[in-house]
């Protein structure tokens, strides 16, 4: 009977709509299963045969802390998915990879440590610097400012062109903190009606897919808590965004994850673009997809075995 670490975090344990059914599945599979704090000192992680992260959902603020678990994990049991990895997607930078792979990705300025926000924000409004595609893409009306190491939409915000003050301060505030790097990127209006297409694949293979409604809405404020409340509904993914799920998925610059979520969005010309590439802590809702957490507790099981 393998023992499986579903790892989470003290206020995501009782509102992660994923782990019921996922202890459920495990234990119907014949596994014993825990559900550890990632940042519980007293646990001992050598005891359990797979650790696989599911719901630390509070790790942004403590970066650097969480990849230093995530390292001591490692060397006690099997950790999925691993540091190496965790390390490069916990920082959106990420999609610089993907762009220059020839992955279409949601068009992207960065704003680094000791840059000029104010400069940084006039160029992209007019369209540059033309990091990841903004110059083709400056037709925009609302835009979005976020940091690059983020989970939930904690600390996004959309802006209109006029609010470029509060933008501004907003986007100051980021880069100031602590040397972390911000991102501005147009909103893309074809999530207001199509929403966005988030795919999951388990250890290389698609499993199911699902729509997520728009997050970002205009005066709205920060989001408070660990999330922004979610719109789920069930959908299967088009050709178009198969394709590309496909291409990301085969440029990740690591062995193949175990688990990875696929988030894209439509462009201003209807193609699918690449919002984010989840392999972290994703909720893969297995409410919406009949035998998803069957499927991947199988798959822990038998990971657990070696």
């Amino acid at each position: 009977m393998p023992h499986i670490a579903l790892v989470t975090a003290r206020a995501a344990r009782a509102i992660d709509p994923d782990l019921p059914p996922l202890v459920e599945a495990l234990q119907h599979a014949g596994a014993s299963v825990s559900t550890p704090c990632w940042d519980d000192s007293a646990v001992d992680w050598s005891r359990f045969d797979l650790a696989v992260l599911r719901s630390t959902w509070d790790y942004v603020e403590r970066i650097d802390e969480f990849r230093a678990w995530a390292r001591r994990c490692a060397a006690q049991t099997r950790l999925f998915n691993p540091p190496a990895l965790l390390e490069w997607n916990t920082d959106k930078h990420y999609l610089q990879h993907l762009y220059r792979a020839g992955v279409a990705v949601v068009p992207t300025c960065y704003v680094e440590p000791g840059a000029d926000p104010g400069r940084s924000l006039r160029q992209f409004l007019a369209g540059g610097p033309d990091s990841l595609s903004v110059g083709r893409n400056c037709d925009f009306d609302d835009f979005v400012v976020k940091p690059t190491i983020g989970a939930g939409s904690r600390d996004a915000a959309r802006y209109r062109r006029s609010d470029a003050d509060p933008a501004l301060a907003h986007l100051s505030r980021l880069v100031a903190a602590e040397g972390r790097s911000a991102m501005l990127q147009p909103y893309l209006t074809s999530v207001e009606t199509s929403g966005e297409t988030a795919l999951i694949y388990y250890d290389g293979v698609p499993s199911h897919a699902f729509r997520k409604g728009p997050l970002l809405r205009l005066d709205a404020g920060l989001v408070e808590g660990l999330f922004a409340p979610e719109e789920i509904s069930a959908r299967e993914a088009a050709d178009d965004e198969r394709l590309l799920a496909a291409a990301a998925h085969a440029a990740i610059p690591f062995e193949r994850p175990l688990y990875a979520r696929l988030d894209m969005i439509r462009d201003r010309w209807g193609a699918p673009v690449i919002l984010e590439l989840e392999m972290t802590e994703p909720s893969m809702f297995f409410a919406y997809a009949p035998g998803s957490a069957d499927r991947f507790a199988a798959l822990l099981i038998t990971r657990s075995a070696g």
